[in-house]
């Protein structure tokens, strides 16, 4: 008798892989109306009906048209409207405009998603098989990337969904739920890293961003860095020292935006009558907790306060060399506080999932870094100016997605998304 087991289709586990992230991009949407899901409450953001269409363009555009038989789109049109930044593609619909499509409505997003979908099981599955070798990897590569990218926008679709619900007097919640007090944050200890000619960059065997690339040799004099996240306590003693008027604090260019803007807190709290602070979170307006991290803040707001507490911010070379082994964590829905944190490398806390960690690193190529062809070489290396690395991960970023090469950024000015501070400082 015959005991082998019936050949497994060729990509079964990342058929798996895909089904599970996308499933979660429309979890992610479930808790939302349809009015929530059109709206867009600045240019940076995107309506979440947008975000789970462009995913799903991703895989259409960049695999289905180039390698399903009898490629037809679901929709010519689709193919302007939720390209985001692709001049490789075609014409694009303009970002700042995209809460202006009332068309197509939720219903036809979520069949596009599902065609794709369909059409993208065929491919993984008997159609692999009319592949060969080179075009087999290439399927494998494109559909990886696909799902990273979607799990980018997941973090997205959070971050640009609470700046949309802050924009309501209702301060409506995305997931009614309250917070429990955070434990006392442990004092700060400063952690001691040795300097010397180290390597940074991606050397793993699994997936990456080209931007984690090539590994290069760095060299990092000694520092210390802080053993956690910055408190909202801490934070608050930087405001009652006049911090944000206090323009030897200040970059230049972030005193002239703190001003332009009559910013005196971070974007998301807001102080009472009676002097009481609250925080708006994704689980409605909450009573600021002194002992959790302080997030949503700018580089320039990071900058400020470094200087403030007579430390600066760490270098991305140092930051990643610290992070070498730490542990990853994860808030829900909102960054932990250090007290429920397990201890990472060398004692340092919340260096993943509770906050995005501004550096002090221009956003630039590694030497040797090369984009690649075609409008796939789109995806970082064009955006290399004019911003700023964060580094470890948030409470919003999907599990598994974070690793401590991982270089995310943003502009000076940034504050949306879930960013707080790491102080470091010489040995």
């Amino acid at each position: 008798m015959d005991m082998r087991l019936p050949q497994q289709p060729p990509f079964a586990q990342l058929g798996a892989r895909y089904y599970t992230v996308r499933q979660r991009s429309l979890l992610l949407a479930e808790p939302l109306t349809d009015e929530d899901c059109g709206a867009q409450s600045m240019p940076d953001a995107s309506p979440i009906k947008w975000h789970l269409a462009h995913t799903t363009w991703f895989f259409e555009t960049f695999i289905l048209e180039r390698m399903e038989p009898g490629f037809q789109p679901f929709h010519p049109a689709f193919r302007v409207l939720f390209n985001s930044y692709y001049n490789g593609v075609g014409e694009k619909h303009p970002r700042a405009q995209r809460g202006l499509l009332t068309r197509p409505a939720m219903a036809q997003v979520r069949a596009y998603r599902s065609n794709v979908d369909a059409r993208v099981a065929r491919l993984l599955g008997g159609e692999a098989c009319e592949l060969d070798e080179s075009q087999r990897g290439q399927l494998e590569m494109l559909i990886t990337l696909g799902l990273e990218h979607e799990q980018q926008h997941q973090e997205l679709m959070l971050t640009d969904v609470k700046h949309l619900l802050a924009q309501s007097a209702l301060l409506p919640a995305y997931m009614e739920a309250a917070m429990p007090p955070a434990p006392v944050a442990p004092p700060v200890s400063w952690v001691d890293v040795d300097g010397g000619l180290t390597e940074i960059g991606y050397d793993g065997a699994g997936f990456c961003f080209d931007n984690e690339l090539p590994r290069h040799k760095q060299y990092v004099a000694p520092f210390q860095l802080a053993s956690r996240l910055v408190t909202n306590g801490e934070y608050q003693a930087f405001i009652a020292a006049g911090g944000y008027f206090n323009a030897a604090l200040w970059l230049a260019e972030g005193w002239d935006w703190v001003r332009s803007q009559n910013l005196k807190c971070p974007i998301y709290w807001q102080q009472d009558d009676n002097g009481n602070w609250r925080e708006f979170t994704l689980r409605g307006a909450q009573p600021l907790d002194p002992n959790l991290p302080v997030t949503h803040l700018s580089l320039f707001e990071a900058d400020a306060y470094a200087h403030w507490a007579g430390a600066r911010l760490p270098t991305e070379a140092e930051w990643e060399v610290a992070a070498a082994g730490a542990a990853v964590e994860t808030g829900e829905l909102h960054p932990a506080g250090a007290g429920v944190a397990m201890l990472g490398a060398a004692g340092l806390l919340q260096m993943f999932g509770h906050c995005w960690q501004w550096t002090s690193s221009s956003y630039s190529p590694y030497p040797g870094y090369q984009t690649a062809p075609g409008a796939l070489g789109e995806y970082n290396g064009k955006f290399m100016l004019n911003q700023y690395v964060l580094r470890g991960s948030s409470c919003a970023t999907p599990a598994g997605h974070a690793r401590a090469s991982y270089r995310n950024f943003f502009p000076a000015g940034a504050r949306w998304q879930f960013t707080g501070i790491r102080l470091a400082r010489q040995a």
